[in-house]
């Protein structure tokens, strides 16, 4: 059975959905007018200080709808009870969606795409979706556990970026790699173990680099689904970069 467009629609539409809270991340993004903002969430509890009068100005002056509701609901929407400052913000992003639509939707020829495996710190994810926006990369594979989520810390390392780049929300990383592979795509593991190098691709067809933990590599579900292993070629004796080095390198690889 496939679903309806109708239903098709509805879904691309939540899953473009992104979610960030804190008051200054929150204001910052009301701020730009060019992102485009689905509903504001607001705790009944919040001294009006200056940061939130001004949130609720501009949600005011741009009619974004504000829906107040008390702190137990307000951390089960933002899912960081601790930080999120009783401020949260739904963000509708054209480029924000699920690994399995681009999958099914993509017949535009060849794409690049990033994989993170266990990349749980946020200063390098951040970074990384710098340097694939920077670098023109299609898109990011963000697995929605195991990995950083995105939050302050992530948007302020990505310098705003994260809001211009594509990223594809997944389960679990394996299984959506296995079904990109099966449809021809080039699945490489990042290994500094593996014989071809970067200069060993084949950039006519599709490919995804996946990117492991910072300290233990790409993991052994997500390595038995990789069908390519690369290296980068060091000198020196060095055995291994930073994980938002070597995503930037991959960005950039044919761009100089």
């Amino acid at each position: 059975m496939t679903d309806s467009p109708e239903y098709r629609k509805k879904r691309a539409f939540f899953d473009s959905l992104l979610t960030i809270y804190g008051r200054k991340p929150v204001l910052e993004a009301l701020e730009d007018k060019n992102l485009p903002v689905h509903k504001l969430h607001l705790a009944e509890s919040n001294r009006k200080d200056q940061l939130i009068s001004r949130i609720e100005a501009i949600a005011s002056e741009r009619q974004i709808e504000v829906a107040y509701c008390d702190r137990k609901s307000l951390s089960r929407i933002s899912k960081n009870s601790k930080q999120d400052q009783g401020v949260a913000l739904d963000l509708a992003l054209p480029k924000y969606g699920s690994a399995e639509a681009f999958l099914r939707d993509e017949t535009d020829g060849t794409f690049q795409l990033l994989a993170l495996d266990g990349i749980t710190n946020p200063q390098n994810l951040g970074m990384i979706i710098r340097s694939a926006c920077a670098g023109g990369i299609d898109g990011i594979i963000l697995p929605r556990k195991g990995c950083a989520q995105i939050d302050p810390l992530v948007i302020k390392a990505s310098v705003g970026t994260l809001f211009k780049t594509r990223i594809l929300r997944c389960d679990r990383l394996a299984p959506i790699l296995g079904e990109f592979a099966t449809k021809g795509t080039q699945v490489n593991a990042l290994s500094s173990h593996a014989k071809d190098t970067l200069r060993d691709i084949d950039d006519k067809r599709s490919h995804i680099f996946v990117l492991g933990n910072e300290t233990q590599g790409v993991s052994e579900a997500v390595n038995q689904a990789c069908t390519h292993r690369l290296r980068i070629p060091m000198q020196n004796g060095v055995e291994s970069l930073n994980v938002a080095v070597t995503a930037a390198l991959i960005c950039f690889r044919n761009q100089l």
